[in-house]
This record gives C-alpha cells, structure tokens and sequence, in this order.
C-alpha cells in the first residue's frame, strides 16, 4: 500500500498521540508529583501524588491514600479533574482520528466525513494537551512558590519537583504535536487518483467509397464511434 504525504500525517499524529495519551495516564497513576528529602534523615523521602503520600526508607515504600478528596490543596484537586478529563479527550480523539485516517478503509465513508473525523481527532488532542499541561504546570508553580516562601523557616523541608512533573511535560507536548499533525493533515487538499479507465488512442477516421459518377473516384469520411 502506497502511503500518500497525507496519510504519512496522519500516522505521524496518530503516533505521537498514542505516546502522549499514555504518559499521561502514567503521569496521574504516579506519586512523584513532588519529592521531600529530610536533611536529619537522608535515607528517609517523602514523595507525593494526586492519589497518596508515600514513604521510602531504603527499599521500603509505606504509601497512604487522601482519605478527603476537599482537604487536597486547590491544585491537587483541580489536577485531578483535568487529568482525568484529559485521558477522556485524548482516548476519543484518537477514535475519531483513527476513523478519519487513511490507514481505516470502509467504501461507505465519504472522504469529506473522513475529513471532519480527523479535524475534530486533532482538536480533541491538543484539548487533552492543554488539560495536561496546566496541572503539571500549575503544581510546579505552587512548589516554587513554596520554595521560596520566607515565611516559612529555614529549618523546615520543602518540597520540591517529582518524576512525574518531567513526564507530564512530555507528554503534553506530544498530545500537542499529534494533535497538530492531524489538523494538518486534515486542511491538505484530496489528492487526484489516477482514474481506471484510461481513454484510448484516438481511431484514424474510417473513409467509405463515395459513388462513382463520371468515371470518377473519391472517399468521404463517415463518423465513427468507438467506445473504450
């Protein structure tokens, strides 16, 4: 099968996506959203998620669900929401992209329908994108702030960026990079097949003796018509 530079789009997008789509389900399943090394303890960490707290101390992990999702801060529970909503766009804009892509052939689909699928695919994936970069973001900012608060003493921890804020990152920006190779793939024009039937060599013209009248000769043409 001879892929067209449309279709090389599409799969490109479709790819990227699906890599993106599944960071970001890692990235929510993850509690390295932020990390704690205690100073007194260094063989103590403490690392946090959207989902529970853990801690490591040497190769033993002990980990404790949020028992309130309303006593998270405001970050975390909005995290949560947008997290979860981009694993919904993201999983059905790779439906549709994949329905509208070149790579899924069904006689009955129009190639405009298969046009809009993929339009609305690439859509649905850079809204999954920004569903995933603004938590992640929004969590990095909320521990820089606390990095840096001089209210809080010296002596105190502070938390600082886990794992899965790098990962998140990633993979916001593939969502964002599939979700734009669909849309460009979507806003190139159909590209011309070369039709089947191919006409034929045009048929000299076929001449027909003419009467004979004052013993003299002539041919005149008649009309023909060939069918290819």
């Amino acid at each position: 099968m001879a892929w067209s530079f449309r279709g090389k789009a599409q799969l490109g997008g479709l790819l990227l996506s699906l890599l993106g789509w599944v960071c970001s389900c890692v990235t929510t399943i993850l509690p390295q959203w932020k990390t704690l090394n205690l100073e007194l303890n260094e063989v103590e960490t403490w690392i946090m998620g959207l989902w529970e707290v853990c801690v490591n101390q040497e190769d033993i992990a002990v980990c404790k669900a949020f028992e309130s999702f309303l006593s998270l801060p405001q970050e975390l529970q909005v995290s949560r929401i947008l997290m979860v909503a981009s694993h919904g766009l993201g999983l059905l804009g790779l439906l549709l992209s994949g329905f509208g892509s070149e790579c899924f052939q069904f006689h009955r689909i129009r190639w405009v329908f298969k046009r809009r699928l993929c339009l609305l695919g690439g859509t649905l994936e850079a809204s999954a994108s920004a569903t995933t970069l603004f938590p992640v973001s929004w969590v990095a900012y909320a521990t820089i702030e606390d990095f840096w608060d001089n209210s809080i003493p010296e002596i105190v921890p502070r938390w600082e960026f886990g794992d899965a804020l790098y990962l998140g990152w990633a993979a916001g920006i593939f969502l964002a990079l599939g979700g734009l190779f669909l849309i460009f793939s979507a806003c190139l024009g159909k590209e011309d097949v070369p039709s089947l039937q191919m006409a034929g060599p045009t048929a000299p013209p076929f001449y027909a003796p003419a009467d004979e009248s004052n013993d003299s000769f002539s041919l005149t043409t008649r009309p023909r018509n060939l069918f290819i």
